[in-house]
């Protein structure tokens, strides 16, 4: 086997062009057959006839059910225990022996979708989504026969291997059949999950997310292969994510002071520091709104949104354990002049 040919190997995997990877391929293991080494090249043919290494340039995987998700490498911090289990599906996944159920349950903000994404661009898969929109339909029955359909187009979706289905916030289709809305309706649509995810292709992977965990029909729950809880985020944790998401955010402003410690304290100051996907758009907020004059202004901003308040209390923040200087920074005003206010 030449170099150049290891070298043109890397360069079409890398840039995704399967008809050359294949090509280069098939000609090192005919050139393995030619030294008499005919194992090797009936191995390396038999790799390539059976894996479909690369997504294949062109695939449109959308359908009207089905709609691709673009995502970034935005850092996800997640806690140990959640980040452990995300791991264990990757190579659950990686390992190849049918498990590929999964459902992602927890209260709104705690990461689900988010950590589905990142599923998706460690395995460097496809991501489909669900149209629930246009699934759930009005007419008697027809719900069940578009979950049928949704199913049929993954089970015979090219490369499917490559590809990742999500079903975000499930709940809208498997609602607990002893529900009172629509009792029969949704009777149906769960009755047809439950049968589709009992006969779905082996190679899929299906990642269902839910904020109604508990109202689910028991045996709809044990269709998935493991059940990941979202709702393991201590308070350190929050903590960190909060910073985490500060310092990729700060990155982009030139005008703001970093001042991590009362940053966390503003956090710490309310009964309960929110969920991630609140507190990532609660900081990206305060930072687009920020005076580019006042390079602290974000963290007063953040305070306000956390409190609920159109403005700052300066005895209420004294009782809150901020310092003077603290104090100062939040309402921009010079410590001396805090001083003297609280003592009047």
């Amino acid at each position: 086997m030449k170099k150049k040919d290891i070298v043109s190997l890397i360069k079409a995997h890398y840039n995704h062009d399967e008809n050359e990877f294949m090509s280069i391929t098939s000609r090192i293991a005919a050139e393995f057959e030619r030294m008499g080494n005919t194992e090797l090249a009936s191995y390396v043919t038999d790799q390539i006839s059976q894996t479909d290494t690369l997504v294949p340039q062109g695939v449109n995987y959308e359908t009207k059910f089905l709609t691709q998700i673009e995502f970034d490498n935005s850092p996800l911090p997640l806690p140990k225990p959640i980040a452990d289990d995300l791991k264990g599906i990757i190579n659950a996944v990686n390992h190849k022996l049918g498990i590929g159920r999964f459902l992602f349950e927890g209260a709104p903000g705690t990461g689900k979708t988010e950590s589905t994404k990142q599923v998706a661009r460690l395995l460097n898969r496809v991501l489909l989504t669900v149209n629930f929109n246009e699934v759930i339909d009005s007419k008697l029955g027809q719900t069940s026969k578009n979950i049928s359909t949704v199913f049929n187009e993954i089970n015979n979706m090219p490369n499917l291997s490559r590809v990742i289905i999500l079903f975000d916030e499930i709940d809208s289709l498997a609602l607990n059949r002893l529900d009172n809305r629509d009792v029969r309706e949704m009777g149906r649509a769960t009755s047809s999950i439950l049968k589709e995810l009992d006969n779905v292709n082996p190679d899929a992977v299906i990642i269902a997310t839910t904020n109604l965990y508990d109202k689910f029909d028991p045996a709809f729950r044990r269709r998935f292969d493991a059940v990941i809880n979202f709702d393991r985020y201590t308070q350190k944790d929050l903590l960190d994510v909060a910073e985490a998401l500060l310092n990729n955010y700060l990155s982009r402003f030139s005008s703001v002071n970093r001042d991590i410690k009362l940053f966390r304290k503003i956090l710490m100051s309310v009964d309960k520091v929110p969920n991630p996907g609140e507190l990532k758009n609660i900081i990206k907020v305060a930072l687009a709104f920020s005076d580019p004059q006042n390079p602290y202004d974000y963290l007063s901003r953040l305070y306000k949104d956390l409190h609920h308040s159109q403005e700052l209390d300066l005895k209420a923040l004294r009782d809150q354990k901020f310092t003077l200087r603290e104090i100062g920074i939040l309402t921009n005003t010079p410590k001396s002049t805090v001083a003297r206010e609280l003592k009047e």
